[in-house]
C-alpha cells in the first residue's frame, strides 16, 4: 500500500443483513473512519451466509480496493464462514494459533464456565496472516493480505460484528496498521450545510457547475424529508488543504443559496437552529398546533432539557384550545403565550387529514403558519403544502420553522411574508 490515494471497501457479512431484518451501521462507521485516514471508500457490499458467495465477494473486493474491511462470521457457529473465505481466496490453510486460543480459554475463566469445543475454531487463522486481538469478546480478527495479479496487495481485515468490538479493534489496531503501511498520504475532509425552502431541481439549479461530479472539492446533494444537505468533500494533501477548500466553496455556496441555509453538521436541524437563536437571544417558545400531528412538540422535546423551550400543545381545532383558556379563539394563541411565560410562539393551523389508504401524494392543502412575537404581534403566513404522507407533516412542521427563523432574523420594522417558507 504504498500509492498516494487508496480506495476501500467495507464488507457485511451475514444472512440477517441481506434479508434486511438487520440494519447496517458498521458500515456507515467504518466508512467515516477510513474517510477520516484519508482512504475513499468507494464500494460498499453485503453477503450472506454461503461459503462460496463470501469467497466470491473478497475477492472482487480484493481486485478493486486496496483496503477491504468486512464484518461479521467470525463467530464459533456453522454458518461463521469469514475464516474459511479468507483463507481460500489466499490459497492458504487454515492454523491454530495458541496466543489467540489462551486468551478464549481465559475469557471463559472469567466467567466461570468452560470453554465449549466449537470455540476452538475462533482461533483459526489463514497461514500468514496477522491476528487482531480482541480484548472484548471470543473473537480475534484476521489481517491478510491479497497479492494481486499486477503484483500490488490488497490488505484485508476482517472485523466482528458486534460494534462495540469491532470499534474498538479498528481503533486500536486497524487505523494504526493502515497509517504504518503509508496508507495516510492524503486527507479527506467532509463537510454538511443544510437548506430548506426550495426543492432538489431548483437547487440543482441555482448551483450549476457546482455539483458537477468532476468539480473540485465535490459537492453532493441529498433530500430528506424537504431538506435538503450539501456534503463538501475535499481531498487534499493535508487538512489546511481540505479546510481551505471546503471554506472557499461553501463561501461560494451561500453567496447562491444562503437565504435558504440554516445551519451546518451531519444531525443538525431546524429545531437546532431555533433552539440556538432563542439562547442566544434569553427568550423562549411554546407550540401550538392543530390537526393529527405534534412534529414541533416531538422535535423540540427530543433536545432534552431546555430553558427556551416550555411547551407544546396539540388540539383538533383552536376552538378546543380556547375552551381549555376559557378564552376567545382569537385570544388563544396570544393567551397561551402569556401564560406559559414564554416570548414566542409558533403554531400550525392545520395539519391536512391523511385519511387516504392509497399511499399516494397528497394535494396540496392551505395551512395557516403563525408566529407571536414578544410584543403579541400575530405574523402569519398561508402555505399550499402537499407531498407524500410519509413526509407531509414533517415538511409542514420545518415550514413553520422556516417561518418562526425568518420573524426571528428580521427586523420588525422589516418583516414580511417569506415566500421561502410556503414552498
Amino acid at each position: 500500500m504504498q500509492q498516494d490515494t487508496l480506495t476501500a471497501e467495507v464488507v457485511s457479512i451475514g444472512d440477517e443483513m441481506t434479508s434486511g431484518a438487520r440494519l447496517d451501521t458498521n458500515a456507515q462507521w467504518l466508512s467515516r473512519r477510513l474517510g477520516e485516514l484519508g482512504i475513499e471508500v468507494t464500494f460498499h457490499s453485503t453477503v450472506g451466509d454461503t461459503l462460496q458467495h463470501n469467497i466470491d465477494v473478497f475477492r472482487t473486493a480484493a481486485l478493486r480496493a486496496d483496503v477491504v474491511v468486512c464484518t461479521g462470521g467470525l463467530g464459533p457457529t456453522r454458518d461463521d464462514l469469514t475464516r474459511q473465505a479468507l483463507a481460500d481466496v489466499v490459497d492458504q490453510p487454515l492454523e491454530l494459533r495458541q496466543s489467540a486460543l489462551d486468551h478464549i480459554h481465559h475469557l471463559f475463566a472469567r466467567r466461570n464456565r468452560e470453554m465449549p469445543e466449537r470455540n476452538e475454531v475462533q482461533a483459526m487463522f489463514p497461514v500468514g496472516s496477522l491476528e487482531i486481538f480482541n480484548p472484548q469478546g471470543t473473537a480475534p480478527g484476521v489481517d491478510v493480505t491479497f497479492d494481486r495479479p499486477d503484483g500490488s496487495g490488497s490488505r484485508l481485515f476482517a472485523l466482528p460484528g458486534v460494534p462495540a468490538e469491532m470499534k474498538r479493534m479498528f481503533d486500536e489496531t486497524v487505523a494504526p496498521r493502515i497509517l504504518e503501511s503509508g496508507g495516510a498520504r492524503r486527507h479527506i475532509e467532509h463537510h454538511v450545510m443544510k437548506f430548506f425552502g426550495v426543492g432538489e431541481s431548483d437547487m440543482e439549479q441555482r448551483l450549476g457547475e457546482m455539483i458537477a461530479r468532476d468539480h473540485v472539492p465535490r459537492v453532493g446533494i441529498t433530500v430528506s424529508s424537504a431538506t435538503i444537505s450539501l456534503r463538501i468533500s475535499a481531498i487534499g494533501p493535508s487538512a489546511q488543504d481540505c479546510h481551505r477548500q471546503i471554506e472557499s466553496t461553501r463561501a461560494e455556496i451561500m453567496q447562491r443559496v444562503g437565504e435558504l441555509h440554516f445551519g451546518d453538521g451531519e444531525e443538525f436541524e431546524q429545531y437546532h437552529a431555533v433552539e440556538r437563536m432563542l439562547t442566544e437571544r434569553g427568550e423562549s417558545l411554546v407550540s401550538v398546533e392543530l390537526g393529527r400531528s405534534a412534529v414541533l412538540a416531538n422535535w423540540f422535546a427530543s433536545l432534552g432539557e431546555s430553558s427556551t423551550y416550555r411547551g407544546g400543545f396539540c388540539f383538533a381545532k383552536l376552538g378546543e384550545l380556547a375552551t381549555v383558556l376559557d378564552c376567545d379563539a382569537a385570544a388563544a394563541l396570544e393567551t397561551l403565550r402569556r401564560r406559559c411565560g414564554a416570548q414566542w410562539l409558533v403554531a400550525v393551523d392545520e395539519y391536512p387529514s391523511l385519511e387516504s389508504s392509497d399511499d399516494q401524494p397528497l394535494p396540496a392543502a392551505d395551512v395557516t403558519l403563525i408566529v407571536i412575537d414578544p410584543t403579541g404581534a400575530v405574523l402569519s403566513t398561508n402555505s399550499r403544502l402537499g407531498g407524500h404522507p410519509s413526509i407531509i407533516y414533517e415538511r409542514i412542521g420545518k415550514a413553520a420553522l422556516a417561518w418562526l427563523r425568518h420573524v426571528l432574523t428580521e427586523p420588525r420594522a422589516e418583516r414580511s411574508d417569506n415566500p421561502t417558507a410556503a414552498r
